[in-house]
């Protein structure tokens, strides 16, 4: 189900009961977001209600699927390092990006070189130029009276930012990303012209002040000129208008209506406006009318403008939910998506690299990427290598997996079928599921290996918690010195392979890129320069390591050896030849100053 600014605000209500009745919250790459600037004023909240209990009514009254407990559950579950998780069913996200990075050069490229510090700072820069188009949620729910039975509920977010008054955010598109999203049937209408508005926390202090205060601005020169000739038209059936006459402002409706409303009451003390029928009334009245409503009609500019501070916050709302419910958060790779999430919807990334990890650690207590999981146990498993999350489902639901009769059954709500009949691979909803769905198969063949050739207990959720606490907050990082972060806690040592040198003998002038290009045929190193001739080689693949050490053994030009920090750092080298010149001053001052015979 695709949803926009128009069916948002309607929903939230429901969409706050499913995220609390959540086991966990799977989240893939897949915002997808857009806002048309007369949708604003809407009550987004109102229309997502309407679909999303729809969805229920139709889900709970179907002949052929079962009941589903929709009340929250909080079991708790013991985690490592003392925390006490509160849970009840789980829910997957997923999230798209008008680009992933930025065309840096040289060392501003993220490498293999990067501690997580450098990485993030790297990164960071790409996550504030870019942003979110479109969030897949997809809520897992388990089925009342059913062992091991889920139920997910899958949503489409569509996401533009927030423009209002003087917040008029600038993001940039990447060929590559719009024609990977082209490829795969992005709907750029919906974004664009439907999305949900959001803000961060930065944002939204300053746009309430603005609204609260009255000190806002009309957001550009067509609407400029469609207040100022409304205001005019007023003004003139004023002087000809008595006290009770009205007029009707027609097709004036969402986020203008309530703009139009504010400005005319502003400026007109004796008249007074209400909304209706997709228009504005206004009827002119005493002054001494005029104070009594506007102290005690429900329809007060205050109660206006807490409504557009909603509309304006749009998805934000939803994120605070996310948050204050504190479920656990699954994701395929997230580490761009927590990046995206600080960003769009908490406060503007940090310069600090702790920083972000403790921001991150508050908002979602509990982290668990799929990918870092299947990396781990795959090659246990002799399963076959997979490249994408897609790829990953399959082979679980294939005959390699030896639980996938017992594992647990998932079924699609109604609204949602679509999914169960055909692929929608890098489309948000579709991959949230499919990350949801991989978490709880994967769990499940961890809980048949712990029990090996013994009783496996009854599987629930809190029991699938259990046997995943050691990859809680191990997010999986693509491209550096480390491949995971741990967000509870410090990061781990490294286990890329070794680093190697390079000595290059009468190749006068060469650079790391031809450095890149010789051993591009064999295996893929980055490349850093260590001195004139000298050269660090790193791969995250041992194998390639091992195979460059024996290839280039004896290479008349070329010779690769292992790194040792006191034989090859210049740094060493300095040091070395500085304490040779002091120590070759010392001892010919001390023979120049020893006494004759």
């Amino acid at each position: 189900m695709d949803v926009g600014a128009d069916e948002f605000e309607q929903s939230l209500p429901l969409l706050q009961e499913l995220v609390q009745g959540a086991d966990f919250l799977g989240e893939v790459r897949g915002f997808r977001a857009s806002l048309n600037l007369n949708y604003l004023g809407r009550y987004i909240v109102i229309n997502l209600i309407r679909v999303l209990l729809r969805l229920r009514k139709s889900h709970t009254q179907g002949a052929k699927e079962p009941h589903v407990a929709l009340e929250p559950q909080f079991p708790t579950t013991e985690l490592g390092h003392g925390t006490l998780v509160f849970f009840a069913f789980p829910a997957g996200l997923d999230i798209e990006f008008t680009g992933l990075r930025t065309n840096l050069s040289g060392s501003q490229q993220i490498s293999l070189f990067d501690l997580p510090s450098e990485w993030y700072l790297k990164t960071r820069r790409s996550v504030q130029q870019f942003t979110i188009c479109q969030i897949g949620l997809s809520v897992f729910s388990s089925v009342a009276g059913e062992s091991n039975k889920y139920v997910a509920h899958s949503c489409n977010f569509f996401l533009f930012p927030t423009t209002f008054g003087i917040l008029d955010s600038e993001f940039s598109f990447q060929a590559s990303s719009v024609q990977f999203l082209n490829q795969y049937g992005f709907d750029y209408n919906k974004f664009l012209k439907h999305g949900i508005p959001y803000m961060n926390e930065e944002q939204e202090k300053q746009i309430k002040h603005n609204i609260l205060t009255g000190n806002w601005r009309v957001r550009s020169s067509l609407d400029k000129d469609q207040m100022k000739a409304v205001i005019d038209e007023v003004t003139r059936w004023l002087h000809l208008a008595e006290e009770g006459d009205w007029m009707t402002l027609p097709g004036i409706t969402g986020f203008q209506a309530f703009e139009v409303q504010l400005v005319l009451r502003q400026a007109l003390p004796d008249i007074w406006t209400v909304l209706r029928d997709q228009a504005v009334i206004v009827k002119k009245v005493s002054r001494q009318h005029r104070w009594y409503l506007q102290n005690t009609s429900c329809d007060r500019e205050s109660c206006w403008k807490e409504k557009i501070l909603l509309s304006a916050r749009g998805f934000s709302v939803f994120f605070q939910m996310l948050v204050k419910a504190q479920k656990p958060l699954v994701g395929h790779n997230m580490m761009m998506d927590l990046l995206h999430l600080h960003e769009k919807f908490f406060r503007p990334l940090p310069e600090s690299y702790h920083q972000f990890k403790q921001n991150i650690h508050s908002l979602f207590p509990v982290l668990l990427d799929t990918k870092n999981v299947t990396k781990d146990i795959w090659k246990d498993l002799n399963f076959p290598r997979v490249s994408n999350l897609s790829e990953v489902y399959e082979v679980l639901n294939s005959e390699l997996n030896p639980t996938k009769d017992s594992g647990p059954v998932i079924i699609h709500a109604s609204k949602c079928e679509r999914y169960a009949e055909t692929k929608f691979p890098h489309e948000a909803a579709y991959d949230a599921f499919l990350c949801g769905s991989v978490l709880l198969k994967v769990a499940h063949l961890l809980l048949w290996r712990v029990h090996g050739a013994g009783p496996t207990p009854e599987p629930s959720f809190p029991l699938y918690l259990d046997v995943l606490a050691p990859y809680v907050n191990q997010v999986n990082l693509i491209r550096a010195g480390v491949p995971k972060i741990n967000f509870s806690g410090p990061d781990y040592p490294s286990i890329r392979p070794p680093i190697l040198v390079l000595s290059v003998r009468r190749w006068l002038g060469v650079t790391e890129q031809q450095i890149y290009r010789e051993f591009q045929s064999l295996c893929k190193f980055d490349v850093r320069r260590l001195t004139r001739n000298q050269f660090l080689l790193l791969t995250n693949k041992f194998k390639d390591a091992r195979s460059v050490l024996k290839e280039y053994r004896g290479h008349p030009a070329l010779q690769v050896s292992l790194y040792r920090y006191w034989r090859h750092s210049p740094d060493v080298h300095c040091l070395l030849q500085v304490c040779g010149i002091v120590t070759a001053w010392a001892l010919l001052a001390f023979l120049l100053g020893r006494p004759g015979p």
